[in-house]
């Protein structure tokens, strides 16, 4: 018996291992090294590891594979709320990629995923942010509209005061409303004043506007603020090459943003290649 239980101890350790070191090469964006160990893990049908193979081939962009295991994981375990949150975003993507037929089918999916993500678990408000860009998006016999947008954004305001500013920024964009947007995008900045992430949308809001210099100068506070966040650069880089201007600089700014690592939550380095190519 006692030879057993340290049997059975000693391959939960190992999985334990085998799945932080996987999660450890996923945070590093070595997808296919994670997904590998994964595979040869003697766990890999656990809902943790099917979730975890689901994300990597997400971050791959091979949104089949991905639906594929993330849905196993659902199946698995079908009141974690963050799985449902992932198999949304794969099923977003599989529309925004796949023919016109299947397309719809995958949107009507990735809805359905995101409001079970956020019926289980109220607080989770990378699910409600991901729920409420989809009603902004979709059309209405998609599921979505402005009205259900908006109702959410006011629940999201119970959790996260600049983050609901930052969406009735959006709806205004959507309502051509340039001067609303404004207002809603400083107030969330106002909040949130050492966000790089609220400072970077305002000054794509004012490059938009033709504000050139006021968004250079966000631009820089941005940077202060967060001076680790490579996003900064991928931004600012992204919106000198959209308004064609400060080329040299775009290119000098995503060479820096291609040094060193990168983490999921940063563009991928294939999309900061392409957008160096556009510079040229």
């Amino acid at each position: 018996m006692k030879r057993m239980l340290l049997g059975v101890a000693a391959a939960l350790l190992a999985y334990a291992n085998d799945l932080e070191r996987a999660r450890e090469l996923y945070s590093r964006t070595e997808y296919r090294q994670s997904l590998k160990l994964l595979d040869q893990s003697s766990q890999r049908a656990e809902p943790a590891a099917l979730a975890l193979a689901g994300r990597c081939w997400y971050q791959l962009g091979d949104f089949k594979r991905a639906v594929d295991a993330l849905e196993k994981a659902v199946a698995a375990a079908p009141r974690d709320s963050n799985y449902h949150l992932w198999l949304g975003r794969a099923h977003g993507r599989r529309a925004e990629t796949s023919n016109p037929l299947s397309a719809p089918g995958h949107a009507v999916k990735a809805r359905n995923a995101f409001e079970k993500a956020v019926e289980l678990d109220p607080a989770n408000l990378e699910a409600m942010t991901d729920l409420f860009s989809y009603y902004l998006e979709a059309p209405g016999f998609l599921g979505g509209g402005l009205e259900k947008a908006e109702a959410l954004a006011v629940k999201i305001r119970a959790r996260d005061e600049a983050e609901y500013h930052a969406d009735l920024d959006r709806l205004a964009e959507r309502r051509k409303q340039p001067d609303i947007a404004e207002r809603q995008l400083r107030a969330a900045v106002e909040l949130a004043p050492r966000s790089a992430g609220r400072l970077i949308d305002l000054a794509r809001h004012l490059a938009r506007q033709g504000r050139h210099r006021e968004s250079d100068q966000t631009f820089a506070k941005a940077r202060k603020a967060e001076p680790s966040s490579k996003l900064v650069l991928y931004a600012q880089a992204e919106t000198f090459i959209e308004g064609r201007r400060n080329l040299a600089e775009a290119r000098a700014l995503l060479e820096q943003y291609l040094q060193g690592p990168l983490t999921p939550d940063d563009p991928p380095r294939e999309e900061a290649l392409k957008l160096l190519e556009k510079a040229r």
